[in-house]
């Protein structure tokens, strides 16, 4: 009776230790997903700067230039 209850006992604890790593599998997946996706959050947000201010800079370039010529045009036709 004493063997049947041990090798009970170590089932059981067999069992539990099986559920605790799958538990925890699933818990450093989840965090692993999450990095991931923070990451991502982050690369794509600063792209997004990035191209926010290659922008502004094109539109005032381009307002700076067209600004420079219409005064040269204006010059040479007025000149």
């Amino acid at each position: 009776m004493k063997m049947r209850q041990s090798f009970a006992q170590f089932e059981q604890a067999f069992v539990e230790q099986a559920q605790e790593e799958t538990a925890r599998r699933e818990r450093l997946r989840r965090q692993a997903a999450a990095r991931a996706r923070d990451r991502e959050l982050a690369k794509t947000h600063k792209r997004g700067t990035l191209r926010f201010w290659g922008l502004v800079l094109t539109l005032v370039a381009t307002a700076v230039i067209v600004t420079l010529v219409m005064f040269q045009a204006l010059y040479l036709v007025m000149g």
